[in-house]
């Protein structure tokens, strides 16, 4: 990022820390939900992986700002870029989060600071050398308000008190997403099927080289950089009736709707609804995947019960027709729009995976909490994805060249490295991404 005038902000600008701690513990006496969560797992390739985290704080040491984490990561050709998105993912999106906001100004830069980790994450894991890849499904539950970020075909669900079922994620299957395919095929990518003897064609589309069937993971080096680690984020806040929360890996949504799998387990607490879950997809397709579960309940504090969520009646059908409030407007059309009787409001949707649209112009008055690995975040240029301080001459603007960039100025932040550049230019195709086809 740049400072205006190529001067650094004034302590003026500072929010001191006594001052931030007052905010907050004023912000803590308004009613938080109580967050219960279950998990359940049946292994076959041992590439399914969980994160779970339900007291990570925005603002060290006061524990009124503690939120909580759930993942799952679902790898492919081997475990590496599952467990190494586990261990390094949730620290690289803290890192691209500014230093002195307040909550409200904290949830409104996580979809930036959420694209920004799960592309360094991706751009360290292949520095490695390791052909592996992983789905992500990130979710971060504060207070009321829900955030998630997916790349791959792992799921997230929200089942609310009224019984109506609505999807936080999209599905990065080639085979599902026309959008998707277009987008690969644009960017350089070939779409088919698997070709055998005599020409027949079988399974599901892939992307070639390297035949993978998603458009969007971590890892995957050996398939091209237009599979790309640019997650689709989503934010809602619930109404103060709380609901539940069903993130799992394909081995459940392989078998399961994802209004059967809220059917399955509605009326159970969090911990047993996680088994009925699993269970049930094992009933109906048997153990041929990874198949892992967590649920979350977000609960009303003067109602220590789980959300009943039990399913709607007819004399209450009329209760589908409540469309949330849109705070913000969306340019994907890909996520299933809320409907449920107690109003959910959108914060933020979006899905594309250009950087310069996902990224945003740059914020000149704030600081990333932490260097990232690389000094700090103090110069006046930081990389806009490794939080690695630049040189006035280095720093590239994240909208030069681009064509979504009418209203900005090519000089304007934020600001990329060179390395986070190529990428940035391979994923969209505007260079050869350095994988062969054979």
């Amino acid at each position: 990022m740049a400072y205006r005038e190529g001067k650094r902000p004034s302590h003026e600008n500072l929010v001191p820390l006594a001052a931030l701690l007052s905010r907050e513990t004023r912000a803590a006496k308004m009613e938080k939900p109580i967050v219960r969560y279950g998990e359940a797992a049946q292994s076959r390739k041992g590439e399914d992986y969980l994160l779970i985290n339900t007291d990570t704080l925005r603002l060290p040491p006061n524990s009124s700002t503690a939120f909580s984490v759930f993942a799952i990561f679902d790898g492919h050709n081997g475990k590496a870029a599952a467990v190494f998105t586990r261990e390094n993912l949730l620290n690289h999106v803290l890192s691209a989060l500014p230093r002195g906001l307040s909550r409200d100004e904290w949830l409104q830069a996580l979809p930036r600071a959420l694209v920004s980790g799960f592309v360094k994450t991706d751009k360290e894991f292949q520095s490695r050398g390791e052909t592996s890849g992983t789905t992500a499904t990130f979710v971060i539950v504060d207070g009321w308000t829900v955030t998630v970020a997916c790349v791959g075909d792992s799921r997230c669900i929200l089942d609310t008190s009224g019984g109506s079922v609505s999807n936080l994620t999209v599905d990065h299957r080639l085979e599902d997403n026309k959008e998707e395919r277009e987008r690969v095929t644009a960017s350089g990518g070939e779409v088919g099927r698997l070709s055998i003897v005599g020409g027949v064609e079988i399974g599901p589309l892939r992307c070639w080289p390297g035949g993978l069937c998603l458009s969007r993971s971590i890892g995957d080096m050996d398939v091209g950089e237009f599979i790309v680690p640019v997650p689709f984020v989503k934010q809602v806040k619930l109404s103060n009736l709380g609901g539940r929360l069903i993130i799992a890996s394909d081995g459940i949504w392989d078998a399961l709707s994802s209004e059967a799998a809220a059917k399955a387990c509605r009326g159970l607490p969090a911990e047993l609804a996680a088994r009925q879950v699993v269970k049930e997809a094992l009933r109906r397709r048997g153990l041929k995947d990874d198949t892992t579960c967590i649920v979350v309940d977000i609960i009303p504090p003067d109602n220590s019960q789980e959300p009943s969520t039990s399913p709607l009646k007819k004399h209450n059908n009329f209760f589908r027709s409540l469309l949330f409030r849109k705070k913000s407007n969306s340019s994907n059309k890909l996520s299933k729009k809320l409907s449920t009787v107690s109003i959910v409001e959108e914060l933020f949707e979006e899905g594309s995976a250009m950087l310069a649209e996902r990224l945003g112009s740059g914020d000149c008055s704030k600081e990333p909490t932490t260097g990232g690995g690389g000094g700090g975040g103090g110069g006046i240029f930081t990389c806009a994805i490794c939080q690695l301080d630049l040189a006035p001459s280095e720093g590239i603007s994240v909208h030069a060249g681009s064509i979504f960039s009418t209203s900005l100025k090519p000089w304007q932040g934020p600001f990329l490295c060179t390395d986070c550049r190529d990428k940035k230019d391979a994923m969209e195709g505007k260079r050869p991404s350095g994988v062969k086809v054979i």
